[in-house]
C-alpha cells in the first residue's frame, strides 16, 4: 500500500511540475504568436476543451482496464504532448495543439483520482487532499524551474526538457503503479459494495449530488485556472514585473497550496468537510480580491498566497466525495463539470480584460470562490452515508 500511494503521489507531482512548466511559458508564446488577450483567451480554451471532451470517456477506461495502466498511457501523452505549443505561430495553431495537450491533461487528471479515491476508500481516512498536495509541490517547482530558465532558454528547449524529465518519471514509476493493484476486500463484499455503488450511480439524488459537487469544483479550478493562465501576464502587464518575479507569482500560489493541502487530512478530521469547504471558499475569495486590486506586485503576491491557502481543499474534497458516491464514473462527471471552470475561466477573463481591465477580470474569481462556499454550506446535511470520506 506504501509502494502504492508513494508512486500515485508521484504522478500527481509530475501532472503538476509539467502544467507549470507550461504556464509560466504563456507570456513568451502570447508574443511569440502575436496575441491579443482575448485570442489568447480562446486559444488558452484548447487545454480545457480538450480536457472535457475526454474526462468522461476515461472514466469509462478506468473501469474497464483499472485506472494505474490509464494514468501511466496519459501521462506519457502528456509528457509528448507538452512540446506542441512552442512550435505555433498564430493564435489558431496555438489553440489546435491545445486540444492535444488538454486531452492528455484531462485524462490523466480524472484516472489519478480515480486511484486516489480507490486509496482513500482502502485506507478509510480523507487522505486526498495529500495527493492534490503533490500536484501542487509539482507545479511550484515547474513554475520555480519555469522562472529560471524564462531569461536563458526559449520555450521550445525549456518544454522539450520537460519532455525528457516526463518520460524518465514515467518509466521509473510506472513499473511501481502497474505491480502494485489497491487493496480490495474479500469477494463476497467487493461484490456487495460494487453493487452498491451500481445502485448509487443510478439514483437521482446522488446524480444531483455528484452535479452539486461538480459545480463546487467548477467554481474553484475557474480560479486555479486563472491563476495559472493569467497571474504572469497580470504581474507583468498590469504591475510591472519582471518575468522572473512574474512566473514566482504562481509560484507562491502553488506553494500556498501545497501547505493547504499537506494539512488538509487534518485539518478536515477536526473540522469536518463542510466547514473547511466554507472557510477556503471566503478565504479564498479575499484573497483574490487583494491579488486581482492590489497597487503593489507584493500586495498582489500575498493575495495569491492566501488565495492558494483558500482554494487548497476544495476541489479535492469534491472530487473525492463525488467519487466515494459513483466511483470512476463519479470522478470523471465531477471533473468534468471541474474543468469546466478552466473551460469557461480563460476566455471569459480575456474577454473582460479587453472590455474592461485584467484586474477587474480577475476579481470574477472571488466571486465563484464565495459561490462554492455558499453551495458547500447549503449541501452540509444533504450528503448520504455512503459519501462521507
Amino acid at each position: 500500500m506504501s509502494r502504492l500511494r508513494s508512486a500515485l503521489t508521484v504522478f500527481f507531482a509530475l501532472d503538476g511540475f509539467l502544467f507549470a512548466g507550461w504556464v509560466v511559458r504563456i507570456p513568451a508564446i502570447k508574443q511569440q504568436t502575436g496575441s491579443s488577450a482575448s485570442d489568447l483567451g480562446l486559444a488558452l480554451l484548447g487545454v480545457s476543451a480538450g480536457a472535457v471532451v475526454t474526462m468522461m470517456f476515461t472514466g469509462r477506461l478506468c473501469r474497464r482496464f483499472g485506472s494505474h495502466p490509464v494514468t501511466v498511457v496519459c501521462a506519457v501523452v502528456l509528457s509528448l504532448s507538452i512540446t506542441l505549443p512552442p512550435q505555433t505561430h498564430s493564435a489558431l495553431t496555438l489553440g489546435l495543439v491545445l486540444l492535444a495537450f488538454g486531452a492528455s491533461y484531462g485524462s490523466l487528471n480524472v484516472s489519478m483520482n480515480s486511484g486516489a479515491v480507490e486509496v482513500v476508500a482502502a485506507l478509510r481516512r480523507p487522505v486526498i487532499s495529500s495527493f492534490h498536495a503533490a500536484f501542487s509541490l509539482g507545479g511550484m517547482v515547474g513554475a520555480g524551474l519555469g522562472g529560471l530558465l524564462a531569461g536563458g532558454l526559449s520555450p521550445a528547449v525549456h518544454l522539450s526538457l520537460l519532455t525528457g524529465v516526463g518520460l524518465l518519471v514515467t518509466a521509473l514509476a510506472g513499473p511501481v503503479l502497474l505491480r502494485n493493484a489497491t487493496p480490495v476486500p474479500p469477494v463476497p463484499e467487493r461484490a456487495e459494495r460494487g453493487a452498491a455503488t451500481r445502485r448509487r450511480r443510478q439514483d437521482p439524488r446522488v446524480r444531483w449530488l455528484v452535479l452539486l459537487f461538480g459545480v463546487i469544483a467548477l467554481c474553484t479550478a475557474y480560479g486555479e485556472g486563472a491563476m495559472a493562465d493569467w497571474s504572469a501576464l497580470h504581474l507583468t502587464q498590469d504591475l510591472g514585473a519582471s518575468p522572473g518575479v512574474a512566473a514566482a507569482g504562481y509560484s507562491l500560489f502553488a506553494l500556498a497550496m501545497t501547505v493547504g493541502r499537506l494539512s488538509g487530512t487534518a485539518l478536515m478530521e477536526r473540522l469536518g468537510q463542510t466547514r473547511s469547504l466554507v472557510a477556503g471558499g471566503i478565504t479564498a475569495a479575499l484573497g483574490m480580491l487583494l491579488g486581482a486590486l492590489a497597487p503593489t506586485t507584493w500586495a498582489a503576491l500575498a493575495g495569491f498566497a492566501v488565495a492558494g491557502l483558500g482554494l487548497a481543499n476544495i476541489f479535492p474534497v469534491a472530487i473525492g466525495r463525488a467519487g466515494a458516491l459513483a466511483g470512476p464514473g463519479g470522478v470523471a462527471a465531477a471533473s468534468t463539470l471541474g474543468y469546466g471552470g478552466m473551460l469557461l475561466g480563460p476566455p471569459a477573463i480575456g474577454f473582460l480584460a479587453d472590455w474592461f481591465s485584467l484586474p477587474l477580470a480577475l476579481t470574477t474569481v472571488a466571486l465563484l470562490a464565495a459561490a462554492a462556499a455558499v453551495i458547500a454550506y447549503s449541501a452540509r446535511d444533504t450528503s448520504p452515508p455512503a459519501a462521507r470520506v
